[in-house]
């Protein structure tokens, strides 16, 4: 099995219509890839001990997408050395 390279994390499953395009980039250049949903809101702690084992886990870099004050990116940087790519979405 191909170790994750790439986290594509967003606040919510309504971020996917967003994010799945992200995804299907990934696919289409055969990189291993994880999606997940992880609120800054709703789940923080579940978040923190996301971006603080991403490093650890080998990823190259996470994907974050996040509607309304879109915490997310911000908050996974804040918690790991991973570069982390910040996708709005938009809000409903």
């Amino acid at each position: 099995m191909t170790p994750i390279q790439i986290g594509v994390v967003m606040g919510s499953s309504s971020d996917w219509d967003t994010m799945q395009h992200a995804v299907e980039i990934l696919q289409q250049f055969g990189i291993a890839h994880e999606a997940r949903v992880v609120s800054a809101h709703r789940m923080p702690d579940d978040m923190f001990a996301y971006a603080e084992a991403a490093c650890g886990r080998g990823l190259k870099a996470i994907i974050a997408g996040a509607g309304g004050a879109a915490h997310l990116p911000g908050m996974i940087a804040a918690k790991t050395t991973v570069p982390v790519l910040g996708v709005p979405v938009a809000s409903r």
